[in-house]
């Protein structure tokens, strides 16, 4: 199959290989309307389309939207070069993505996981495929002697976060990569954190690449969507045929809304690394805080991956545990005013959250089991001393009950 055959080949006329992020950001894998000029990527709103005579559509996949769509084509196109890619492939959700990917797998096929994951990605796995004989076993993927250790020769897929949602871990793609390929077994890592514009893991040997494209690339919470990247033909091949059997894609409007984002990711990645840093490192100097999970920060226990794999930023999610645990996260929570208390992260106004309560309720009782002091900041892109006001007058109320609790 050629580029000219297949529109999901990450395949641009420009000369993208020269170009830097922040251009690819705007122009990769969309070009004007070649009807009336629109330098914006027309969104088409169509289930079917004319066929000219019966079994003839007018391009090869164009008869029913759930196969194809010129829309989601461009967004697809765009995913693949910025991750390096050969292949893009959108879905309704991020979930949406993980869930088609593991009907790569067979029932009786082991997937190794890490023991930090969001929790909707856990209850997928342990909760619902478990049900079809998928076998699954979680490690600290930061331990690659225990992430060795676990892969064997049943292994069928390796599943990891860099970084780990919500406790920043980072792991070794590189090296993952390695020990998968070693028993024959694939490389999967969730991007959603780091982005393109940070991070590149098929460059590092990963096989997969998946996005929840609702976060930072559509970077505004208006869009839910998921994305996977691979540079193999066999496994887009079967992925493709999966999505267009199970349906479960994106509309055009989504991907409208997703491929405008993209456009200043590069802009806003840069404001979200700056303002996490700096919270982070005032965090990390606030009496009030017992534990800061950061990457970018000197002290993170892998924080040398940081300039290896991420381009030196450390990101714009940070977590830590308050002294005072529950009760003091609680109080934080409900007192800033800047940031939101709300689920999800990577849009442009900054979030608060307790993810034992509310995005990792699904891992109590578990392995993965979460701190229920612990706060997780999705930073986003106001003004920095806002965002430092903010979270500061919310610790000192939290302060004020501990010394009454003490009292």
């Amino acid at each position: 199959m050629t580029q000219e055959d297949d529109p999901n080949m990450a395949n641009d006329p420009k000369n993208h290989d020269s170009l830097r992020f922040s251009t690819l950001a705007v122009h990769a894998g969309v070009e004007p309307d070649p009807v009336y000029g629109a330098i914006m990527t027309p969104i088409y709103q169509t289930s079917t389309y004319v066929q000219p005579d019966i079994g003839q559509p007018l391009k090869a996949e164009y008869d029913y939207s759930r196969v194809e769509n010129p829309t989601r084509e461009a967004l697809e196109r765009s995913l693949a070069i910025l991750e390096g890619g050969r292949y893009g492939m959108t879905f309704a959700s991020g979930m949406a993505a993980i869930d088609t990917l593991m009907r790569l797998v067979e029932p009786g096929d082991h997937i190794v996981c890490g023991n930090d994951v969001y929790g909707g990605t856990y209850r997928l796995f342990a909760k619902i495929l478990t049900r079809y004989g998928l076998k699954f076993d979680y490690v600290d993927t930061t331990n690659l002697d225990q992430l060795a250790s676990a892969v064997t020769d049943k292994t069928r897929l390796v599943w990891l976060e860099t970084p780990s949602n919500p406790l920043l871990k980072m792991t070794d793609i590189a090296a993952a990569a390695e020990i998968a390929h070693r028993h024959g077994a694939w490389l999967g890592v969730d991007n959603t954190f780091a982005t393109p514009a940070l991070q590149r893991p098929l460059s590092l040997g990963a096989d997969i690449v998946m996005h929840s494209t609702t976060k930072y690339l559509g970077g505004h919470s208006d869009v839910v969507g998921g994305a996977l990247v691979v540079n193999s033909q066999e496994i887009f091949d079967e992925l493709r045929f999966l999505r267009k059997s199970i349906g479960a894609v994106p509309g055009p409007m989504d991907c409208f809304l997703t491929l405008r984002g993209i456009k200043t990711l590069a802009l806003r990645l840069q404001t979200h690394c700056a303002n996490a840093t700096r919270l982070a490192e005032a965090l990390a100097a606030h009496p009030l805080i017992e534990a800061i999970y950061y990457p970018g920060l000197p002290d993170h226990p892998n924080h040398h991956l940081v300039a290896s794999q991420m381009g030196g930023r450390g990101g714009g999610m940070l977590s830590f545990i308050p002294r005072g645990g529950q009760a003091a996260a609680a109080t934080i929570a409900r007192a800033t005013r800047v940031f939101s208390l709300a689920e999800s992260l990577g849009g442009v106004e900054s979030l608060i959250e307790i993810p034992a309560a509310m995005t990792h309720m699904s891992v109590a009782d578990s392995l993965l089991a979460v701190d229920p002091g612990l706060v997780r900041l999705s930073v986003g892109i106001e003004d920095g001393d806002d965002l430092l006001a903010d979270l500061t007058q919310a610790l000192e109320k939290a302060a004020v009950g501990e010394l009454a609790t003490v009292g």
